[in-house]
């Protein structure tokens, strides 16, 4: 597959749910995806698609080059249970130049080999489950994206308390300690906010900060 524009070319190595599911939205993102697995009926959903679609017996280092992994910017391993495979799909799609490769992890020994030989680990089912924790336990966020243990950026219905109000008046920094990065309008994104960007009830704000300083935001504007 060759880069159009200079658009990123992703490789996806499994094609279970996750498999699938990074692919499909990297797809309607209108990235590059070259898709691989040994179960041809796992790719089916993808044939309709501008995917470029393998199969392959095994992820040799001759299979993953036949089918040009070696193109891809980024790779994506989605072997789950098969660990062997997993790694070996990560080791040899690194030994064939490429970048950046992450791969989904079952185990913190199964993440461990992969860390070691220089690839990216996520642990998807872990991510899901934090999040949600996170999103349910609190007060008004609808959804929340962790970047650390402390940090968080979380998306939220504009209180009415603060419907026609402008940023200076409500000083989120002053009081708060948090940044409004933008404000949503029927899924449409403003990120030109300033302190004199008024608020209304009807958009969603996303708000970056301490864990600690959205949830007090929250607990104020609630109560």
């Amino acid at each position: 597959m060759k880069k159009k524009d200079g658009n990123q070319v992703f490789g996806i190595i499994g094609i279970g749910r996750f498999g699938l599911a990074v692919a499909e939205e990297l797809l309607a993102r209108g990235k590059y995806v070259i898709a691989i697995d040994q179960d041809q009926q796992r790719l089916k959903p993808l044939y309709e698609t501008d995917a470029e679609v393998f199969v392959v017996n095994d992820v040799s280092k001759e299979s993953l080059q036949d089918a040009g992994i070696q193109d891809a910017d980024i790779v994506i391993v989605g072997i789950g249970k098969d660990v062997e495979g997993s790694i070996l799909a990560a080791l040899n799609s690194l030994e064939l130049g490429v970048k950046q490769v992450i791969c989904k992890v079952i185990s913190e020994d199964h993440a461990k080999i992969l860390r070691k030989i220089g690839a990216e680990v996520i642990f998807p089912e872990v991510e899901i489950g934090k999040r949600t924790a996170i999103r349910l336990s609190e007060k008004l966020a609808e959804d929340i994206l962790p970047l650390s243990e402390e940090f968080s950026i979380i998306q939220i219905r504009t209180p009415k308390e603060l419907d026609g109000e402008s940023i200076k008046d409500v000083k989120l920094r002053e009081k708060y300690g948090i940044t409004l990065i933008a404000t949503v309008k029927d899924g449409k994104a403003n990120g030109s906010v300033g302190p004199d960007t008024i608020l209304h009830q009807d958009e969603l704000m996303v708000l970056s900060g301490s864990n600690k300083a959205l949830a007090k935001f929250q607990e104020s504007v609630a109560s």
